[in-house]
């Protein structure tokens, strides 16, 4: 069944009409072509399709489009650019927080509410709250100071 679909992705207004059956991940990527977002596990169990949703971290392939009618919706493309990087995509690569980087679209997206996190404070905190992303090349530590380093700075 075709709906019509309003919400605000990256600040910009939407409006479709799609099956209500395509998840929120498909519909970021083949609808409106922000690949930013990875398809990994599709069962929610790795965290690399991860996105904000009003504000808070979600994973876009267990949200039916139909869901997030009238949301706010953010992706790694609204971070930041080539020429200014946002303050996790900086400490990131500072802290060499990733490898062959399939993961830290969702890694920076999570790391997004965890910075904003005031009960987050030691890196066994933020380990915790992190473990929904998986790294198959086992960047954790770097991740877990990138993040750091943010906090420390004042947050985002």
């Amino acid at each position: 069944m075709n709906i019509k679909l309003r919400l605000l992705v990256n600040r910009d207004p939407v409006d479709a009409t799609i099956d209500s059956r395509v998840t929120l991940l498909d519909f970021l990527r083949e609808d409106l072509h922000l690949t930013g977002t990875k398809k990994g596990c599709g069962h929610g169990q790795c965290g690399s399709c991860t996105v904000l949703i009003d504000g808070k971290r979600m994973l876009s392939c267990l949200k039916f489009v139909a869901m997030v009618q009238d949301c706010t919706i953010t992706t790694i493309e609204d971070l930041g650019n080539r020429d200014v990087l946002h303050p996790l995509q900086t400490a990131f690569v500072k802290h060499d927080a990733f490898q062959c980087g399939f993961c830290t679209p969702g890694q920076i997206m999570s790391a997004m509410e965890v910075v904003s996190d005031k009960a987050a404070c030691t890196r066994e905190q933020i380990s915790e709250l992190m473990s929904g992303n998986l790294c198959r090349c086992g960047a954790y530590p770097n991740i877990v100071s990138a993040i750091m380093e943010v906090k420390a700075n004042g947050g985002i």
